[in-house]
């Protein structure tokens, strides 16, 4: 009985020694399906200049992919009054606040640029949860949360006030109440009055 069991060990041996790593990666191997990214429900991140950030208060040099296309890079003055929201999906006071900065976003059309980073979190739960909450403004994709912890940050939403050169005019530790206050937040600190 255990000269058979041995035979059978070796015979099944001898079979599974003709598939090796090399064999299996000759096959021809099945095609892939295309890996195409479906189109963003929020805008492309806009141009930039070519200038660098300065003022005496500038955020992290660091830079960041648009879902809609574009990137985002800190490092570069924005070239115009610019609000930077810090959002994720995972953010309860993000979903009352982010609709709000749609809003701003729709009035301050040409005088004030709006803009997001979303933060920790997965794209997917990001996009369905901008379209849920009715929001194109560009936003840049920050899924590890290298801002925040670059600022030191661990809940949000945090909103930055930069002026055209890309200096922090204002930050915003917590949400807004409305779009009036977002206004008047941007006639103090960015003298920009909708």
């Amino acid at each position: 009985m255990r000269r058979t069991t041995l035979v059978a060990a070796l015979l099944l041996t001898a079979a599974l020694s003709g598939c090796t790593a090399d064999k299996v990666s000759a096959a021809p191997s099945a095609p892939r399906p295309a890996e195409t990214s479906a189109a963003s429900a929020l805008a492309a991140c806009p141009e930039q200049s070519a200038a660098p950030a300065k003022g005496a208060d500038v955020l992290p040099a660091l830079s960041f992919r648009c879902p809609g296309g574009g990137s985002l890079d800190l490092a570069k003055a924005p070239g115009v009054p610019t609000v930077l929201n810090l959002w994720g999906s995972w953010c309860g006071p993000c979903r009352e606040e982010l609709p709000l900065m749609q809003q701003f976003a729709d009035a301050a059309a040409g005088q004030v640029r709006v803009m997001g980073v979303i933060s920790k979190d997965g794209r997917p739960q990001a996009e369905s949860f901008a379209a849920d909450a009715g929001v194109t403004f560009p936003s840049a994709f920050d899924g590890t949360g290298e801002l925040m912890g670059d600022l030191g940050i661990r809940g949000l939403p945090y909103t930055y006030f930069l002026d055209a050169d890309g200096a922090v005019a204002y930050t915003q530790v917590g949400p807004v109440a409305s779009v009036d206050e977002l206004k008047a937040l941007a006639a103090a600190h960015l003298g920009v009055h909708l």
